[in-house]
């Protein structure tokens, strides 16, 4: 199982690291704030799957650990992508459409790839499932951006795009919640086992 979860979590790897560069630049040259904001994601996913390459092989509490710092790294990201766009609405709201949802579209591919290459390890343990939660995000992130292009070519305005942006950014903090809370949750049951186990063999 464990040989299986380093395959896939490679290729997840590979990919949301190709696409981080990808949609950053994109973004970039687009003034989008949504798909600034789920580059971020892609980046902070990237270092996400890194973290679960090496904690793959050891023990439940460096497991837990692992996730655990996965929750936080999305309430760091959660809050930059707030403040972007709290950036932008003081400034220049204008987006260009086109690229953005292009580029939206080849993200939404990418990730639908991973996602379907993390189903089957969703429930494997919690390093996987806080794995799995942040592909899921990612295609909730791209079909929003996506829309969010469409608005802003029909509207001619860039307010979907700041709005998309500041609904990614909460998306990232809802996850943080749930992912921070279960592993403190593990790592409290870990150290009560290791407690137990410690005071049965003293006594």
């Amino acid at each position: 199982m464990r040989a299986n979860q380093g395959h896939v979590l490679r290729i997840v790897l590979v990919v949301n690291a190709v696409l981080f560069v990808a949609e950053f630049t994109v973004g970039w040259i687009a003034r989008s704030t949504a798909l600034l904001g789920d580059s971020l994601d892609m980046l902070g996913d990237a270092l996400v799957y890194a973290f679960s390459l090496w904690v793959l092989h050891r023990g439940a509490r460096w497991r837990a650990r692992a996730a655990l710092a996965k929750g936080y790294l999305q309430l760091g990201f959660g809050l930059i992508v707030l403040a972007q766009a709290g950036w932008k609405l003081l400034g220049d709201t204008d987006v260009d459409a086109a690229p953005m949802g292009a580029m939206a579209t080849i993200a939404l591919l990418g990730n639908a790839w991973c996602f379907f290459l993390l189903w089957r390890h969703r429930s494997d343990d919690l390093n996987m499932r806080s794995t799995w939660l942040c592909s899921r995000n990612d295609l909730i992130a791209n079909v929003a951006v996506i829309g969010a292009a469409v608005a802003v070519g029909v509207t001619g305005s860039g307010w979907p795009d700041v709005v998309v942006g500041v609904a990614i950014a909460v998306l990232f903090l809802r996850t943080a919640s749930t992912v921070i809370g279960e592993s403190r949750r593990e790592l409290h049951e870990i150290g009560e086992r290791d407690e137990a186990e410690s005071m049965t063999r003293l006594s």
